[in-house]
């Protein structure tokens, strides 16, 4: 852990993740000072007060500051933008990586954003909640948890070697991908299930919205990421669009081969579709 500990961390967006990678990295004594930024100052303040960053700034730049490594916590939708204002900022030789559940052109775009002598590595942990804030967030939020690490050709492999032992320091399953297939494998993973969730509820609501009142555990299971942040999966489904727009083709698709199997009665081709889905989900582990 010695060879990996930074002086100065800044997390942008003191949320639920970075909040967690925040209390990780002081559990695991991996840094000597955190500062945080965000746009609710009360937020930071309790964040300061919880311990779970040792200072703040609201000005992200002076948050950079001769910090060593920088972590995007932020909505994606915000990350290039964010980048523009404060890559002066950048001390020679930090390393800037993130949280998003985007990767793709936006990794492409943010390692041009980099200044000379900084690295940019693309990250994605597979870890989180439905839940937001502060007061959800734990250390051990990605012990046991992937976490995707998305390098170019581009790539320092000195910073990326320092990234991939922080996440192992942490207690995560490190593993790499190419930026573009990254996006194909979570728009049907993880972005087409949260748009499918927030679709149902909002079906219900059209067919009857005192029915949500009826709903047992099968339908709050299913539906749980439809409360997750509208913000944040709103920049993470447009930013991933064309992929998701190729996978809900791909679900009408075997919807209405349901909707034409139970229109025909017709019980075995029902069945036939439900066990071939069951077979394959008891393999998700």
């Amino acid at each position: 852990m010695k060879d990996i500990k930074f002086n100065k961390v800044t997390i942008l967006g003191v949320g639920l993740i970075g909040a967690s990678f925040a209390l990780a990295l002081k559990k695991r004594g991996l840094c000597n000072h955190i500062t945080g930024y965000g746009r609710k100052e009360n937020n930071l303040k309790k964040a300061v007060e919880m311990k779970i960053i040792d200072s703040f700034e609201v000005d992200a730049s002076k948050a950079c500051a001769d910090s060593d490594l920088v972590f995007f916590a932020i909505p994606v939708g915000q990350f290039t933008e964010t980048a523009k204002n404060i890559n002066g900022s950048f001390k020679k030789g930090a390393i800037v990586t993130d949280a998003g559940s985007v990767k793709g052109k936006l990794v492409r775009d943010m390692e041009a954003l980099m200044p000379e002598g900084v690295s940019f590595i693309g990250g994605h942990p597979i870890a989180g909640s439905d839940k937001t804030g502060i007061d959800t967030a734990t250390a051990d939020l990605f012990a046991g948890a992937g976490c995707i690490l998305t390098p170019t050709e581009k790539t320092d492999k000195a910073a990326l070697k320092k990234i991939i032992e922080l996440w192992e320091a942490i207690g995560s399953k490190v593993s790499t991908l190419d930026a573009d297939e990254h996006d194909r494998i979570y728009a049907a993973v993880s972005h087409l299930p949260h748009v499918v969730a927030y679709a149902i509820v909002n079906t219900i609501a059209e067919i009857n919205n005192s029915y949500l009142g009826y709903a047992g555990n099968g339908f709050k299971d299913t539906t749980r990421i439809a409360a997750s942040s509208p913000e944040l999966w709103r920049d993470i489904s447009l930013m991933n669009r064309e992929n998701i727009l190729e996978f809900i083709e791909l679900l009408k698709k075997n919807l209405d081969k349901i909707g034409r199997h139970l229109k025909e009665s017709d019980a075995e081709a029902v069945e036939k579709e439900f066990n071939k889905a069951k077979a394959l989900r008891e393999n998700v582990r």
